[in-house]
């Protein structure tokens, strides 16, 4: 059994987690954070896999690589992480650096929504032929596209959907960008403005609404109708045989799928419905990005 070790880096947190050829997370270390400085970011990145190659059963010898999910835009050829909008990184040799503080040779680096998706792809078991779509909903908005295992890159930006203008019901119908309305801070910002309360938390607004409060009903059914704009031009364009959602609003709150899925089905003609059946919450939870940086490493 080949064993590698994936890191999901982000603002807040950075996980690392030894997992295996057949995409078991073996074990799991999370710490802080520290975007102050790129030198600080980076020594909490070597003191995440250094506690968990500490407390692992899996001697170091046996790791075969590292995988490294980097938010923002990353040159893989190169190994550098370019541009991130939430950690102090800028043309940042993330390869060699790793490389040389924990003497691996194989460490391969890619945006974080691409190692989460190729998680997702290969639980969701599809066929060479097939064409599946993750999307993230969190903090941002984005999406990943897979075809037999090859990512549809572009010239290096696909997948931004966060970036497409769909209409803000409660903004009189003007175009907004998707993560300007359906984020987890566009509808936190939304619903402070709303209840004059600067210190509503998402989480918050999310028990209200479960808990029936009409105010915010409103707020969560319009979210909902900017996510199927943007989940309705994913499909038109890609037509894809799967769709899987994912990120923390998403898996915290599968009731916001159903919803997408009632609003979708009265936009899609006859031919487009099977997505209606093929479209899941993440499995995974949120290890996705872990798992998928450590089955990449494997493949390399």
């Amino acid at each position: 059994m080949k064993y590698a070790i994936g890191i999901d880096i982000g603002g807040t947190k950075i996980a690392s987690g030894i997992v295996n050829e057949k995409g078991d997370l073996i074990q799991k270390e999370v710490v802080k954070s520290d975007p102050s400085d790129k030198e600080r970011m980076f020594s909490q990145v070597i003191t995440s896999v250094e506690a968990l190659l500490n407390h692992s059963s899996i001697p170091a010898n046996e790791i075969y690589g590292i995988g490294a999910g980097i938010p923002g835009k990353v040159d893989r050829e190169n190994g550098i992480a370019v541009f991130q909008n939430n950690l102090p990184w800028s043309n940042f040799r993330f390869v060699n650096r790793i490389q040389e503080a924990l003497q691996i040779d194989r460490v391969v680096i890619d945006n974080d929504v691409y190692m989460a998706a190729f998680a997702e792809w290969k639980e969701a078991g599809l066929g060479e032929k097939e064409l599946f779509v993750y999307i993230t909903i969190s903090t941002g908005i984005a999406c990943a596209i897979i075809q037999g295992g090859q990512f549809i890159r572009g010239a290096g930006f696909a997948g931004e959907i966060g970036l497409v203008p769909v209409y803000a019901g409660d903004r009189g119908k003007h175009l907004e960008r998707l993560e300007w309305t359906a984020s987890g801070p566009a509808v936190q910002a939304r619903a402070r403005e709303e209840y004059g309360d600067d210190s509503l938390t998402a989480k918050e607004l999310f028990s209200a609404f479960y808990s029936g409060d009409a105010k915010v009903k409103q707020l969560i059914d319009e979210m909902a109708s900017s996510l199927t704009h943007g989940v309705y031009m994913i499909h038109s364009l890609l037509d894809p045989h799967k769709i899987v959602f994912g990120g923390s609003v998403a898996t915290h709150n599968p009731y916001l799928l159903n919803v997408v899925r009632e609003k979708l089905a009265s936009y899609l003609i006859e031919e487009q419905k099977h997505i209606l059946d093929e479209m899941d919450i993440s499995r995974l939870g949120n290890e996705q990005g872990v798992i998928g940086a450590g089955l990449r490493a494997l493949e390399l």
